[in-house]
């Protein structure tokens, strides 16, 4: 079998693959895309970083192509969706450079509490001026961290290492969890209100894009400064940009932004109060090492077994069990998905009962499905072969039931989330040929079609308020595909889902809120 490397790889990775007899190991990077076109076709497997872009044109002539590798976390320069299509599997390496990212994530915050790119540069120029750069001291400062996961829980440890103080936002970390590691959890406003420093570490979504934005900076202490190593997006550059100008923000460091290269006349390089690096979170000798022995391993051990780790695309079962479970699949991530954003706060537990045909099934591969639906808004590198490891290390209890005895569908799958302060929960069914439906939400009987973007009204059950709502999109150039309606009793409350064409911006959906009868209004995109 032939495997291609087409970016710079460790040569440590590069020695892993060559290891094995039965491959033909191939480096060549720097290909155009017209040129790695022309040979794909000839490789069973295919290793990149970040520079090789790996589109749909490429992956149509990829007929024998089995697997890719990124040697990395982010899978953003890989179409996995045609991916998937063609059967190939898609793997990255996620945790290989935490440590490095987080270390960087440090020295930014140092780095903009005392100035130093700035002092530096000044004193290479020949100039001695020490009054320019007064600092601030991190002991005894708030760090705000948003998010959680491997990175962040890494930072918020050196951060009380430095003696910080630490509160952070993640709605799948228990408070358990967070305080057996000296973190205070928080709501997002929270962080935002109470923080001398905010870093995000949270993968770029539709929910997390601009997190950090002219709403969150109105919350902000004055004097308050911003870190992000995680992804361009989460922080809204413009919003930045004004809240530094108006002396609300004290300064920022940057190591991703929205569009990379950063170009020249970008206005945040303009200003002296922002410390700005490349991309460089995982360049470290050590961690380009890591992912690049991971991600080798884990591709040789595919391509000689079959064996599948760190895949983003595939779940852990044969090709036999797949046709009959496939369906599940996609509807279980449907239900998490749904639940992740329906629900919006943070989860403590997560129930999931199946009963009828599909309890005949090994659902453990559909609760994977679920749990990555679940949490794929607050981690990166969740997949189907490692959402219970990921739900176990931020404190989720997940319980799993199967009844063999039908209910009111052949087949039902139900999934539950809980914390302290309540529970909701989402039900759905597959009636064949992947015609799948959500047939209950909360205490609403409908049935959904659980797809694109969604707005859930909750009303009271009075005459006109679906003729006022849907007059209110019209006015708004929004055009309802579906509609379904749901109430529990005459004159009490009901919940209605539209089905729209695009994605509802918040001022919309604030004024939505305002018409008369309407109790409440989510987006949810699927």
């Amino acid at each position: 079998m032939k495997i291609l490397i087409s970016d710079n790889l460790s040569k440590c990775g590069v020695e892993v693959l060559q290891q094995h007899k039965e491959f033909q190991v191939d480096v060549k990077t720097g290909l155009k895309p017209e040129e790695l076109k022309a040979i794909i076709g000839e490789y069973q497997g295919l290793v990149v970083r970040s520079e090789t872009k790996v589109t749909a044109d490429i992956l149509n002539a990829a007929d024998n192509l089995k697997v890719i590798g990124r040697a990395g976390t982010g899978v953003d320069n890989i179409d996995v969706n045609v991916a998937t299509q063609k059967g190939i599997v898609v793997m990255n390496a996620a945790a290989g450079n935490s440590v490095t990212t987080a270390e960087h994530t440090i020295s930014l915050l140092m780095s903009l509490a005392r100035k130093i790119p700035q002092a530096h540069g000044k004193l290479k120029n020949g100039i001695w001026d020490k009054k320019s750069f007064m600092g601030v001291e991190l002991a005894g400062k708030t760090l705000g961290v948003i998010g959680l996961g491997n990175i962040g829980k890494i930072v918020a440890s050196r951060a009380i290492g430095l003696a910080m103080k630490v509160i952070a936002y993640d709605p799948f970390i228990s408070k358990e969890v967070a305080g057996k590691a000296g973190i205070e959890l928080g709501s997002l406003d929270d962080v935002f209100k109470r923080a001398d420093f905010i870093t995000v570490h949270t993968p770029l979504t539709d929910e997390t894009r601009g997190i950090v934005g002219e709403a969150a900076f109105a919350k902000m202490k004055d004097g308050v400064r911003v870190i992000n190593c995680a992804r361009g997006g989460l922080v809204d550059e413009q919003a930045l940009y004004q809240a530094i100008k108006s002396g609300k923000v004290a300064g920022a460091a940057l190591d991703v932004f929205v569009k990379e290269p950063v170009p020249e006349d970008h206005p945040l390089l303009t200003l002296d109060q922002v410390v700005v690096t490349p991309h460089l979170g995982a360049s470290t000798n050590e961690a380009q090492d890591a992912v690049a022995v991971t991600i080798a391993e884990q591709v040789a051990n595919f391509l000689s077994s079959g064996a599948v780790a760190g895949a983003v695309n595939v779940p852990a079962v044969s090709p036999e069990a797949l046709v009959n479970i496939s369906p599940y699949l996609t509807l279980g991530g449907k239900l998490g998905a749904f639940l992740a954003q329906y629900f919006n706060k943070p989860v403590s537990e997560v129930t999931i009962n199946y009963s009828g045909d599909v309890a005949d099934l090994d659902v453990r591969p559909i609760t994977q499905a679920v749990l990555t639906g679940l949490l794929k808004s607050v981690s990166a590198r969740v997949n189907q072969v490692n959402a219970s490891l990921i739900a176990e290390e931020r404190g989720l209890r997940v319980t799993e039931s199967k009844s063999l005895t039908a209910q009111d569908f052949t087949s039902l799958i139900e999934v539950s989330v809980r914390n302290e302060s309540g529970e909701s929960k989402v039900a759905g069914t597959h009636y064949g040929h992947g015609d799948l439906r959500i047939v209950n939400i909360d205490s609403y009987r409908l049935e959904v079609i659980p797809e694109g973007h969604m707005l859930i009204l909750q009303n009271d059950d009075q005459p006109g308020v679906v003729g006022r709502v849907g007059t209110f999109l019209g006015d708004h150039k929004i055009n309802i595909a579906q509609m379904y309606l749901s109430r529990n009793r005459a004159g009490g409350v009901a919940l209605a889902v539209y089905q729209v064409d695009s994605v509802v911006d918040a001022g919309t959906i604030a004024e939505l809120c305002e018409v008369q009868h309407v109790l409440s209004v989510q987006q949810i995109n699927l």
